[in-house]
């Protein structure tokens, strides 16, 4: 009888316990389920929509200048003669474009950069490092507006992206290489040396795991930066302003003066729309960030 009150005990204190990792739990399943219904909005629309355009938004003079909103022009026409919607779906798309692939770009570069040099060390470790410190150190704004300024108004995606992902990967890499020395002494990479793994398997199935969740959340913060620093650069016109995006919108809008002349939809439109994008992001970062450290039992 003793033993099975006990037992009793045992379980309702366990069972108690396990309420509070629940409920944190569902918190950040919320997070995660809301951040990604935001998300999936944006991106089924912005490949869906499309299709049903039957003009290129970016070709001025399309419409007559000014419309207010109606069932034929859901935001109206701004002062170029071009309809807000549809440029505003084609500007998310471009610009969640760019920013997934800088993001693919930084987040295997820092990855592969990091893993190696924390877990390989030597002289391998200091170029490695001498690298990153170097890359930390140059400021990536201003190079950005240097370099659009030499080519005002031509300036690429392909040029754009390729400077972030050449000058963003460093913090990443310096991140998951401190990760990779901490994990390189642990008891069960060297039981897994003495077993002759080679240094991939190593990387691939014993550190890599550990690092997975942080590339992750960093991946996500990742087409962030690359949305807002182009945006920024549209904003005052060192980018493609012709291209579609939400940087270029904005451009246009603070240059016809849209509030001024009663446009409220062509400048509080794509502001919405960023605001719910980064918001979408943000939450399915947080979320799965949460939901990771809870699956692992950090409190």
């Amino acid at each position: 009888m003793n033993l099975s009150l006990r037992l009793r005990r045992v379980r309702h204190a366990a069972s108690a316990s396990a309420v509070p990792t629940k409920r944190r739990r569902v918190t950040s399943n919320v997070r995660l389920v809301l951040g990604a219904a935001i998300l999936a909005v944006f991106v089924i629309g912005c490949l869906v929509l499309p299709f049903f355009t039957p003009v290129d938004p970016s070709l001025q003079g399309t419409y007559l200048k000014n419309l207010p909103l109606s069932g034929q022009h859901l935001l109206g026409t701004n002062a170029l003669g071009q309809d807000i919607f549809w440029y505003l779906v084609f500007a998310v798309r471009n610009s969640l474009l760019l920013g997934v692939v800088v993001s693919l770009g930084i987040t295997i570069i820092s990855t592969i950069m990091g893993l190696s040099a924390g877990y390989i060390g030597g002289w391998y470790e200091r170029i490695i490092t001498l690298f990153i410190d170097a890359f930390i150190t140059i400021p990536v704004l201003p190079i950005l507006i240097v370099l659009s300024a030499l080519v005002r108004g031509n300036t690429s995606f392909l040029v754009i992206g390729a400077i972030l992902i050449i000058f963003g990967w460093a913090w990443g890499a310096r991140t998951v290489r401190s990760m990779a020395l901490s994990l390189r002494e642990r008891e069960f990479v060297n039981m897994a040396k003495f077993s002759g793994a080679t240094t991939f398997d190593i990387l691939i199935r014993e550190i890599f795991p550990y690092v997975y969740s942080y590339m992750v959340v960093h991946f996500i913060n990742t087409i962030l930066f690359a949305i807002n620093t182009e945006a920024a650069l549209a904003v005052i016109g060192l980018s493609k302003v012709s291209v579609p995006t939400l940087g270029s919108i904005l451009f246009w809008a603070l240059n016809y003066n849209a509030l001024l002349i009663g446009q409220l939809s062509w400048i509080v439109a794509p502001i919405v729309a960023t605001v719910l994008l980064f918001l979408g992001l943000f939450l399915i970062s947080t979320g799965y960030n949460e939901s990771f450290a809870t699956r692992r039992g950090v409190e």
